[in-house]
């Protein structure tokens, strides 16, 4: 599990199957960032990871302050799919 940064907006849900870094992962939250101020682009902080994960998401049974994080452009995001929660 990670936090991922989207700089830029994919207008993807919660739920939602993405790839990133020919890594696919599952969106579990969703925080959008600098829609009244802020960056130029707004920013989507999410919590992704994969299946095997999503308990130890849904149970917080992780530290939100150790993850690793990642940012990259929207423009480097492949959504696979956009099914939502």
């Amino acid at each position: 599990m990670k936090k991922l940064i989207i700089r830029g907006s994919l207008g993807i849900n919660r739920g939602a199957e993405i790839e990133v870094d020919g890594e696919e992962v599952i969106c579990f939250s969703i925080d959008k960032q600098g829609d009244y101020h802020g960056p130029s682009r707004p920013q989507l902080w999410c919590t992704v990871g994969t299946e095997d994960e999503r308990e130890t998401f849904e149970k917080r049974q992780y530290v939100p302050h150790f993850l690793d994080v990642i940012a990259v452009d929207a423009e480097a995001i492949t959504v696979l799919s956009d099914q939502g929660i």
